[in-house]
């Protein structure tokens, strides 16, 4: 760390010098204006990005050398998470058909993409959302709602034997997938350009928090799916009616778990946070009499039930997870407080 003497000038004015290479690197001219913010914790950010609006970024990618399908997408979602405002995909010749194939899926799983130029050898993307339009919040809400009656319909498929709702819910995890991407881009953007994290009222480390829970909730929506791909083999068997009712009980008290950890979330109440922890060792000890159970069932029926416990067991430890991270959330944001706090 390099330290500078803070100069009195002028009768009222504190003045503190800018390195210089620190000034070299930022092509920083003469009577060039800075932005200054106060950060949570007291410390000031010196930035020479004083536009309000996102930056505008652009990306090219050259398909001569990229050829496979799977490769092209992670590049464009990647792309797409680090704040990319427009993506370019080319080729020296006529595009190749998984290109196009690529593009649509592309955009079918992420918000406000939308092709605006295709040429034969060309397709330009450009990022129509403005990311101060919808608050991280409301994002984090739709993904609780999603992913609670993902994991509901998961056992109420077990029960009925419905298969067409057991692929209902693989389906929905596409939804859960995309909102969790658009917090990723929010979050990179924010961190990027402190002049959005100004516009939109969160701070870089409100930002992380917010990507922590959502990517824990979608860990939980991936269980859900675990759930009813394992359940296919099951579906049509005579189960034994104890553990379904065992199974039942257990996904209730995981989603219970989840429900109350994303109201403390909203609430910053550690105390809740704290006792919702606490109840995972009902969830896992109920969990272990399951699969002491399913020990006794044929061995592709025991399989199946086994990786279903698991995953209902996982689900509720993720959601305790989000109550340790409201906790420790407000334990930063406290400490910040009180370093802020004036004397006297």
């Amino acid at each position: 760390m390099e330290i500078r003497k803070v100069q009195f000038t002028g009768g009222s004015s504190y003045v503190l010098t800018l390195p210089k290479d620190w000034v070299d690197a930022q092509k920083i001219k003469k009577n060039d204006p800075l932005g200054i913010e106060v950060q949570p914790d007291g410390t000031l950010l010196v930035t020479k990005t004083i536009e309000q609006e996102p930056l505008q970024r652009k990306k090219e990618f050259h398909v001569d050398e990229v050829t496979e399908p799977t490769y092209l997408f992670r590049l464009l979602i990647g792309a797409y998470i680090s704040g990319i405002t427009t993506i370019v995909i080319s080729s020296k010749e006529r595009l190749p058909s998984f290109v196009r194939v690529v593009v649509r899926d592309f955009t079918q799983m992420t918000i406000g993409q939308e092709v605006i130029e295709e040429t034969e050898s060309a397709i330009t993307l450009k990022d129509l959302l403005n990311p101060s339009e919808i608050p991280f919040a409301n994002t984090i809400k739709r993904m609780f709602v999603i992913v609670k009656a993902m994991h509901e319909d998961a056992i109420t498929a077990i029960r009925t034997g419905n298969s067409s709702l057991a692929a209902d819910v693989t389906a929905r995890d596409n939804d859960v997938d995309r909102l969790h991407w658009l917090i990723a881009r929010q979050t990179h953007m924010i961190l990027s350009n402190v002049a959005l994290s100004k516009k939109t009222g969160i701070t870089t480390g409100m930002a992380v928090h917010y990507f922590v829970i959502s990517r824990i909730i979608e860990r939980i929506g991936d269980h859900a799916e675990r759930i009813v791909d394992n359940a296919h083999a099951i579906l049509t068997k005579d189960l034994d009616p104890v553990i379904i009712e065992k199974i039942t009980k257990a996904s209730e008290l995981s989603v219970g778990i989840f429900d109350r950890s994303i109201v403390s979330f909203f609430n910053n109440d550690m105390k809740k946070s704290h006792k919702n922890i606490e109840s995972v060792q009902v969830l896992e000890s109920l969990c272990g009499e399951i699969n002491n159970l399913v020990l006794q069932q044929e061995t592709t029926d025991a399989i199946a039930l086994g990786y279903i416990t698991e995953s209902i067991r996982r689900a509720g430890e993720y959601a305790a997870d989000i109550s340790e991270n409201v906790i420790n959330y407000l334990m930063e944001e406290k400490q910040f407080q009180k370093k802020g706090k004036p004397a006297g």
